[in-house]
């Protein structure tokens, strides 16, 4: 935030006179005038980050004076969502809406400008703020007008793509494209922000692939909570859900399609697509416990990871990845919680809201293959629906842990409970899956005042003015 705001006092409107008879002058013109509004949207970024983690904090436009910056008190949240949301509106209608629409402003000699922030971006940002400010966590009142500027702003990115438009087609057909080496090419419908490894790496890959397998460590493993959200194909109803749930076959053959595409569990075959032995998770199998750093809930982690990366010494091989920040699968579930929040009902619409809440989920469940939400439901019984449906959808994509925050729900979700996972056992042909307790007995804590981080003791000790939280002095 200092660097942004040093550069837009001291590195803006400048005219660079000495350049001014290069082939290249007015391109080059048109980016450095642009870099502004990116610089801004940068801004505006970390200051989301900052309030979504410590709700109050310290703020500054400008570059500080040292007696400034060891004055500095901390502003309410709300205020800095305001901030985020004015400045969103400031520059959205400034910066560049496609680098791939440059007309006589592109560069012939350079490759194509990808990756970097535009229009959509800042949309993106201004409706993600503005969901997060009118939720209970930062909106105790809940206070209907901050639902209501929620889900405009979640409509207003969509309709800037013709999100609604009956073949819109902002989400790609291919849920596994958004994580996979092409997806600069092949999910940019749906793609909106990304965080890009530079060079080509295999590392991710070594730490989650399946433990038993050759430079394999078997980092991340998927929970049995997380397991049990993917419903049925057929019904759309989860597991425990079911009259005939089936322990011994928990998994069936038509579970939510994105299950398959997240989760590698026991019997997977081709997982790593080099592997040509059927994962085994089971006790004793060849990528389970008793082996070192074999899984503890019986499942491994297939989202983001590249499945034709070797890690094998021969053959190995490395490729490009790319961290997802923005896209519109996101946002049609933001605008179907805002729009239910503010009109009360999943059902409802009004004449600036046209799509009602069920109806933009039914958007992304449609990509899923998976049925839409019935109709008829109580309130109650959409909002625990919905809240499963986000947690499938946006796996591993950094939104769980937020969304149990902001919801005022960790406390219930994460406090007292235990991590699950499954211990199968080979039977013959073949096999028990039990669920069982990966936390050996110890209970896990979640306190209320764990919902604002602390404010770290050195930046108090710099400057006094920043106080710290009643609840963690």
């Amino acid at each position: 935030i200092a660097n942004c705001n040093l550069y837009l006092e001291k590195f803006t409107g400048l005219t660079f006179p000495e350049l001014a008879l290069n082939s290249d002058y007015a391109q080059q013109m048109f980016r450095y005038t642009n870099y502004q509004y990116e610089v801004r949207f940068l801004r505006a970024y970390f200051y989301f980050n900052l309030v979504r983690q410590y709700g109050d904090v310290p703020f500054s436009d400008h570059i500080l004076t040292a007696e400034e910056s060891n004055t500095l008190s901390r502003r309410p949240a709300q205020e800095i969502f305001d901030y985020i949301i004015a400045e969103c509106d400031d520059i959205k209608d400034k910066i560049i809406v496609d680098y791939s629409k440059l007309g006589d402003m592109a560069l012939p000699s350079s490759p194509a400008e990808t990756g970097r922030a535009n229009r959509k971006t800042v949309l993106a940002l201004k409706a993600r703020a503005a969901l997060y400010a009118a939720s209970p966590l930062f909106n105790p009142t809940d206070n209907r007008e901050l639902w209501y500027r929620a889900a405009k702003a979640n409509k207003e990115i969509l309709d800037d793509s013709n999100g609604f438009a009956e073949k819109a087609k902002l989400l790609v057909e291919d849920y596994s494209s958004l994580w996979s080496k092409d997806n600069y090419n092949d999910a940019t419908n749906e793609l909106i922000f990304l965080r890009r490894a530079t060079t080509t790496t295999n590392s991710f890959e070594g730490y989650n692939f399946p433990v038993g397998l050759e430079n394999c460590k078997g980092g991340n493993c998927p929970t049995q909570t997380l397991v049990d959200a993917y419903e049925m194909k057929d019904t759309g109803l989860r597991p425990d859900e079911l009259d005939n749930y089936d322990p011994a076959n928990p998994y069936y053959t038509n579970r939510d399609p994105r299950f398959y595409l997240t989760i590698a569990k026991n019997g997977d075959e081709k997982w790593p697509n080099w592997n040509t032995v059927p994962l085994q998770t089971y006790q004793g199998g060849l990528n389970a416990e008793p082996l070192s750093g074999g899984t503890p809930t019986g499942y491994y982690l297939k989202k983001y990871c590249q499945t034709a990366v070797d890690l094998r010494a021969g053959t190995a091989s490395k490729t490009y990845h790319s961290w997802i920040t923005f896209r519109f699968g996101e946002f049609y579930l933001n605008y179907a919680e805002a729009v239910y929040k503010y009109l009360g009902s999943p059902y409802a619409t009004d004449n600036e809201f046209t799509t009602s809440a069920v109806d933009a989920i039914k958007v992304v469940r449609t990509r899923a293959e998976m049925p839409g939400f019935p109709q008829g439901m109580t309130n109650d019984a959409f909002w625990k629906k919905y809240q499963n449906e986000r947690m499938v959808e946006l796996a591993f994509e950094g939104h769980r842990f937020w969304d149990l925050r902001r919801w005022g729900l960790a406390t219930t979700v994460l406090n007292g409970t235990h991590m699950e996972g499954v211990k199968p056992t080979k039977v013959g042909d073949g096999y028990e899956y039990n669920v069982v307790d990966c936390d050996a007995g110890k209970t896990r804590v979640y306190l209320e005042k764990y919902n604002r981080f602390p404010i770290p003791i050195a930046e108090i000790q710099q400057n006094p003015a920043c106080e710290q939280f009643d609840e963690w002095k």
